[in-house]
């Protein structure tokens, strides 16, 4: 079944045993838009106990909001008890729920009109108490009753109207707007991880640029990401940089990365000048140019305070440093040795620094020499003189009377280089390169 014939089936099930059932939210957005809706979602007066008697293979993974997991092995649906919430002390979840029997008074709680549509899967009616299909139409991001409440009850939705608006290229309606900028800096009470998710979703789902060019609008990109709003109005040297500052650089990179490219990819590209503004030094003399001496290094560790921050896992944490630390480099490939080539073509993910870098280049001057020369050079080098197997190891040290210590690493990564260089047409001749080039400790000869 399809993850669609799926929700349907649950609301069949639920029906049959005499209750209402709807899809709701988010998926019945995306069918009124013809978009194919990600997840699905059902709201319904049966009570959590009820839902699962019905199924009892489900999960109660918010069973104290109403909250329940379907499954039919495979694809999940949400079943979602009709409730009204009562206070939100800690800004994201209610005080208290009380379930309801009323599909128009639970939808009242969602966040905007255009997710609080409620769809009948045995008729198609649409049914709307919020005005959101006028709002579909119209193309309007408009928060359900009173903005500030709203915002309120969950902060991380001021986030949520941005990349909405950004996704479907929808203006934020006005009042809903004033909102967010009146409340743009108590979105810092948001746990990190969900901030870090949010905007992971606004840099991959195709609409990067408008949507950080909303987060500086709303004024919500100064408390979130600082280290980003600071890239405004830092100039660039035109020669290199003709297209304007530093902020305007990285939004066209921005606008340029593709729906569904990986998260590491899209922060990368975010973060790969962070360190400019810190490093901005003005020109000096008639002949003289704007310069970021170090800013590569800086942005490196600005990279990483910001991923810890955000609480990025290590693995992403690490490849989205190395994305800043190496996107310079490629304007030397011409002139690597061999050796050096390889070893940096074996960077994790290359094909994420590659795609950087071509991103940076579109943004900027336009060359993408150093891009064509790379795609030759792995177009027409083999994976094994890449990447290798060791001639020499260090079992054939300690047999050739080396005695395991810190000079180790020391001949490995000469025979290395020497190897990635095709200097050795055999093992025996690898062998051979270290007796006449190092003796073991104590020998004389």
């Amino acid at each position: 079944m399809t993850h669609r014939q799926v929700a349907e089936s649950v609301c069949k099930t639920l029906r049959g045993a005499g209750h209402q059932a709807y899809l709701v939210g988010g998926c019945v957005r995306d069918i009124l838009l013809g978009r194919e809706p990600s997840d699905y979602d059902v709201s319904t007066d049966a009570t959590p106990d009820q839902v699962q008697s019905l199924f009892p293979q489900s999960l109660a993974v918010g069973a104290q909001f109403g909250v329940i997991i379907v499954t039919d092995g495979v694809l999940p649906v949400e079943v979602a008890t009709f409730r009204s919430d009562v206070g939100y002390s800690d800004g994201r979840h209610p005080d208290k729920v009380v379930f309801s029997g009323s599909a128009r008074e639970d939808v009242r709680r969602r966040d905007f009109t255009i997710n609080a549509l409620l769809l009948d899967p045995e008729t198609n009616e649409v049914l709307d108490y919020v005005g959101g299909r006028d709002d579909l139409e119209a193309g309007i991001i408009r928060a359900i009753g009173s903005p500030s409440e709203r915002f309120r009850e969950d902060k991380l939705r001021m986030i949520r109207a941005v990349r909405f608006a950004a996704r479907f290229r929808y203006s934020i309606e006005a009042a809903t707007f004033s909102a967010i900028t009146k409340l743009a800096p108590d979105i810092c009470q948001v746990s990190a991880e969900r901030i870090r998710d949010e905007l992971t979703k606004i840099l991959t789902e195709g609409a990067a640029r408008p949507g950080f060019e909303l987060l500086d609008q709303t004024r919500l990109l100064p408390e979130i990401l600082p280290e980003i709003a600071r890239l405004k109005g830092v100039e660039q040297p035109p020669e290199f940089h003709p297209e304007g500052d530093v902020w305007i650089h990285t939004l066209m990179m921005l606008e340029q990365l593709q729906p569904g490219c990986s998260p590491t990819l899209a922060w990368g590209v975010l973060l790969h000048d962070a360190g400019k503004p810190a490093t901005f030094t003005p020109p000096s003399g008639p002949a003289g140019r704007i310069r970021f001496d170090h800013h590569v290094e800086v942005g490196t560790r600005m990279a990483e305070a910001i991923c810890r921050r955000l609480r990025f896992s290590n693995d992403d944490t690490e490849q989205i440093a190395a994305l800043v630390e190496n996107h310079l480099r490629f304007k030397d490939v011409g002139q690597m040795r061999l050796a050096t080539l390889k070893r940096f073509v074996r960077l994790n993910r290359f094909e994420e620094h590659l795609e950087l870098h071509r991103l940076d280049c579109l943004s900027s001057h336009g060359n993408l020499d150093a891009y064509h020369f790379l795609r030759r050079f792995l177009a027409q080098t083999p994976a094994d003189q890449v990447r290798p197997p060791r001639l020499v190891t260090g079992d054939d040290l300690i047999r050739m009377g080396f005695l395991p210590g810190p000079w180790f690493k020391q001949i490995l990564d000469s025979v290395e280089e020497a190897q990635l260089n095709g200097r050795f047409p055999s093992r025996e001749a690898a062998l051979e390169y270290v007796k006449q080039s190092f003796n073991p400790p104590g020998d004389s000869t």
